[in-house]
């Protein structure tokens, strides 16, 4: 079978996978699926072939992810029934003042909450960052949702343990502490850059009252109150956990976000230890991804039943258990199409026009996922389909497979519009037009995709 055979079919899958999803409205756990069967049996694999790489494949991913998953996604919902998140941005304004807050709040969304479900986020902190901006006057409020959401979205495909960071790591068999090390490398500075890009060009009047149409309820900039006080909802009272002097509040926070903390700081323990060849039973057991996210639950559930009631945790876990099925399957089969895609022999194809020196190859995997997205709309497809198509590359080439998911994760939040779930509950949720949506989330994410892959072809060069 020739090269160029393979090549045109794997294309074919893609783009019938795409037209599913975006021409027909087929579920793109089907149409994934669809199009894995498709490559399997064009590209010679066989019927038993072909079913042996789409269950295998499912199944190997899971085995990499799924606990994983499930324990963030419930540790996630534990830390919003507390009202963990308000506290946060609370502590975060108190802390470094209005003027930095986009800073502030961008990373921290990026980093310390990519255990939380996407859209629960975003419908907690939306909201909130409107009334910040509010108060800060000047494009605040464009300022503000667009700060938030290049943090969510960077952190969703680069942060562990961000939903699509895990599954791009298991698809490309990166070990969670590595991807942990490394997606901070480029989460933080691909935030800080994008969101000082974005606020210099909100200060030079790219933004007008069309963009923001005022919302009936919102108080004037100069007597707004923050989050959680006077006339605006108060989520932390609602969720029963009642109020507290400021530094009394600001330990509770601290409290609630320690186990999940310290899991996270477990698994770059174990990834050091690696790096060193230092090996200690006791220490590596509790380092192991597994071990480390199950225990920050377990602390989790405990700091959630002291602050808020056995009541809370039990609905918490419920809603958790609930959005992690969901996510589980769709990750899944992407890892069947990833398999099915190894299994032809995509990898050799393309190894043997790359080296290991050259750009290309991450340049190629942004391209597909950036393209990928604008047609389907979804952060997680793009990320884990661009990745699929690449992910053979990195041995054939000697390129470590970190940077390869570092980039169909930047990639994929090229374009983000109104294909997408999230961009129509950020637009309701943070009072703008669609066409200030467009300026601050579309072009704010688009901003963080292009200075991402630029961050890591660099950095690709100079560290292993």
């Amino acid at each position: 079978m020739s090269d160029t055979f393979v090549i045109v079919n794997t294309a074919a899958a893609v783009l019938a996978t795409v037209l599913l999803i975006i021409r027909f409205r087929v579920n793109p756990v089907i149409a994934l699926l669809a199009g894995a069967s498709y490559l399997g049996l064009a590209c010679g694999l066989g019927v038993d072939g072909t079913i042996e790489a789409i269950t295998r494949g499912f199944g190997d991913l899971m085995a990499e992810i799924g606990l994983l998953v499930a324990f963030g996604v419930l540790s996630g919902a534990l830390l919003q029934r507390s009202g963990a998140i308000e506290r946060l941005v609370e502590a975060l304004l108190r802390f470094v003042g209005p003027r930095r807050m986009p800073y502030a709040l961008s990373i921290t969304a990026a980093t310390a909450l990519q255990s939380i479900f996407l859209d629960v986020l975003v419908v907690i902190t939306a909201p909130l960052a409107r009334r910040l901006g509010l108060r800060m006057g000047g494009a605040g409020v464009a300022r503000m949702i667009t700060a938030l959401a290049i943090g969510l979205e960077v952190g969703v495909v680069m942060v562990v343990p961000g939903i699509g960071c895990l599954a791009l790591a298991g698809l490309l068999e990166v070990p969670l502490g590595t991807m942990l090390l490394y997606g901070l490398l480029v989460a933080v500075p691909t935030t800080a850059l994008a969101v000082g890009v974005m606020q210099l060009v909100f200060r030079r009047g790219w933004w007008n009252d069309l963009d923001e149409p005022p919302a009936p309820d919102d108080p004037a900039p100069d007597d707004a109150p923050s989050p959680g006080a006077g006339g605006a909802p108060d989520r932390t009272a609602a969720s029963g956990v009642g109020t507290a002097a400021p530094r009394q509040r600001q330990g509770r926070t601290l409290v609630l976000f320690t186990p999940l903390l310290v899991a996270l700081l477990l698994i770059a323990t174990g990834a050091v230890l690696d790096i060193a060849g230092i090996r200690i039973a006791p220490l590596a057991f509790a380092c192991h991804p597994v071990i480390a996210l199950l225990l920050g639950l377990i602390g989790t559930i405990a700091v959630t039943r002291r602050a808020a009631g056995p009541e809370a945790v039990q609905e918490a876990l419920g809603n958790g258990f609930r959005d992690s099925g969901q996510i589980l399957i769709l990750n899944g089969v992407g890892g069947s199409l990833a398999l099915t895609i190894d299994n032809i022999g995509l990898g050799d194809i393309l190894g043997r026009h790359f080296t290991a020196h050259t750009a290309a190859p991450l340049l190629v995997v942004w391209v597909i996922a950036a393209v990928l997205h604008i047609a389907v709309g979804s952060v997680t497809i793009s990320a884990i389909t661009a990745a699929s198509i690449l992910a053979p590359v990195a041995p054939a080439i000697g390129l470590d497979p970190v940077w390869i998911a570092l980039a169909a994760g930047a990639g994929s939040l090229f374009a983000i519009h109104v294909t997408s779930n999230t961009f129509w509950l950020m637009q309701s949720l943070a009072g703008l037009s669609t066409r200030g949506t467009l300026k601050t989330f579309t072009v704010g994410v688009s901003v963080a995709s292009v200075i991402g892959i630029g961050v890591i072809v660099p950095l690709s060069a100079v560290l292993p």
